[in-house]
């Protein structure tokens, strides 16, 4: 395990890393998630072994720190991330991120760009959205206020979430867990999209082929980004069908720009 410090007050990203060939591939987990739970089994498959791999945990999340003085912004989120790959050495890094760590990885390649040289997309949050009260996800997190989160809300969230989700979630901070929800529905400005739009380097999106095509694909399409469904799987692409996600991946990376 390695870290970086972060924040004015030291507080640190870990991840965990697979040694192997540069540039190095950085794999960036979703909401209540951790990327050596979700990713070690793509990283390590066949079709993606050979690379510097950093399985790298959010701030707030799995094995990075906590703190509750940390906004939890996605531009903050994406600051902290490229000040931990700076400390690592990365360059021109591939950035293989799921759900709610697509939207920080768009955000990093658009504030940070030197430190970024493809994304792959795995169902990432693009758009703001509405927080719902007893919708699961981050948009019934976001419906509940902090405190009321705090005070025991969170175990409303612990009983739509199940206990798949519930096994990662339970690892993260509830200021962090809840204040990142709160950012990710809100978006940015400009909003996650219209960052990814404008982005130049090579972007693929994958997604599961049973949901269809992601809103607004003809302009995505347009703008470069590769579109990719999968087969029989839910939003958990890597998780759910392996295979098909390393094959979709190793593809993705390997395009040409």
């Amino acid at each position: 395990m390695r870290d970086a410090a972060v924040t004015p007050g030291g507080d640190r990203i870990r991840w965990v890393e697979l040694p192997g060939e540069e540039p190095a591939r950085v794999h960036v987990h979703g909401l209540g998630a951790t990327s050596p739970a979700y990713f070690a089994q793509a990283a390590a498959h066949p079709l993606l072994t050979g690379r510097r791999s950093l399985l790298v945990d959010l701030l707030g999340h799995g094995i990075s720190d906590r703190p509750t003085g940390f906004d939890y912004r996605l531009e903050s989120h994406a600051d902290a991330l490229a000040t931990a790959l700076t400390h690592a050495g990365l360059i021109g890094a591939e950035l293989v991120a799921h759900s709610m760590g697509g939207s920080v990885a768009v955000v990093l390649a658009a504030r940070h760009p030197r430190l970024v040289s493809r994304l792959v997309l795995v169902d990432a949050n693009l758009d703001p959205v509405t927080p719902v009260l007893g919708a699961p996800g981050s948009s019934g997190i976001a419906a509940l206020s902090e405190a009321d989160f705090l005070a025991g809300g969170w175990r409303q969230i612990r009983d739509l979430a199940g206990p798949h989700w519930w096994s990662t979630m339970r690892l993260a901070g509830l200021e962090g867990l809840h204040r990142t929800a709160v950012h990710l529905t809100r978006g940015t400005t400009p909003t996650m999209r219209e960052l990814l739009l404008e982005l130049t380097v090579p972007r693929t999106y994958l997604y599961p082929e049973a949901d269809g095509a992601p809103a607004g694909a003809g302009a995505l399409t347009e703008a470069g980004v590769r579109l990719v469904p999968v087969p029989d799987c839910g939003h958990n692409i890597m998780l759910d069908n392996p295979d098909a996600f390393a094959r979709e991946t190793a593809a993705a990376l390997s395009a040409s720009a």
